[in-house]
């Protein structure tokens, strides 16, 4: 996929971080830490003093991309915030003056935590990849999904779910963790954003690699190179722009190459 074409400005980060110690909590299969974490949609969530321990970066990262993709998007824009949890995406994104958020989530607790936080309009139970968004197609702006699309969490067939729920023309914004743990996740994933594209479903916009995703929580999920040298793990940012009814009308009525013999 090709690279993210916005000029971002290096990564500040405190050199007085501390890094996460596992001394007193065993790890699961992937590498994460349970007592770092909650349950989301389908796996884990991050609570709000986790972000801080584990200096995640990931709801600032993408919202960022969105605006600086996108500066002329309205500040009216009705945005859906999937694996929402505590409402950690909904906060960057009031900070940069969007207010018609809606959120779900496949936690109760995360709900109820969000909903104390009063940054949603409306908030809904749906554990995505074992049923559909609790919205009619064509409903949203823009549909983000922060920190869930991972191995043993959301499925990659619950993407197109994004899509059916985003407005005609509009955007939809994906993440996924791109240490070794969650290399062959990334592969399915990009696989399936690549057969939507070439569907004719959507048109890929930005794809953002970033060094400083998130602290390891284990040497294992370190990936050689820049993130190494500070204890981070990699991630990457998506966008993409579904296309309107006309456009992929055209797509589909396109004159097809003929059928070999």
């Amino acid at each position: 996929m090709p690279g993210c074409p916005l000029t971002v400005a290096p990564a500040r980060l405190d050199p007085q971080h501390t890094r996460l110690s596992l001394a007193d909590s065993e790890t699961t299969p992937q590498g994460r830490s349970p007592k770092h974490w909650g349950t989301g949609v389908v796996g884990p969530a991050l609570f709000p003093q986790d972000v801080a321990a584990l200096q995640y970066r990931a709801p600032h990262l993408t919202v960022d991309c969105l605006t600086q993709a996108l500066p002329g998007l309205p500040h009216s824009a009705l945005i859906l915030d999937v694996a929402c949890g505590t409402g950690l995406v909904a906060a960057e994104l009031r900070a940069r003056g969007f207010l018609q958020l809606h959120g779900v989530d496949g936690s109760p607790g995360m709900l109820e935590q969000a909903r104390a936080r009063g940054l949603y309009q409306r908030l809904s139970l749906c554990t995505l990849g074992q049923e559909p968004l609790p919205s009619p197609e064509g409903t949203f702006d823009a549909v983000l999904i922060v920190g869930a699309l991972s191995d043993g969490q959301v499925p990659c067939n619950a993407i197109a779910e994004l899509l059916r729920v985003t407005k005609p023309g509009g955007l939809v914004c994906l993440t996924t963790r791109t240490n070794s743990s969650n290399l062959q996740y990334k592969e399915a994933l990009e696989a399936t954003l690549d057969r939507l594209e070439q569907a004719g479903a959507w048109g890929h916009l930005v794809a953002w690699p970033v060094d400083h995703w998130e602290l390891a929580t284990s040497e294992l999920e370190v990936v050689p190179g820049i993130s190494a040298k500070d204890g981070f793990i990699s991630g990457i940012v998506y966008l993409y722009r579904k296309r309107k009814v006309t456009q992929v009308e055209e797509v589909r009525s396109s004159p097809q190459p003929p059928a070999g013999p």
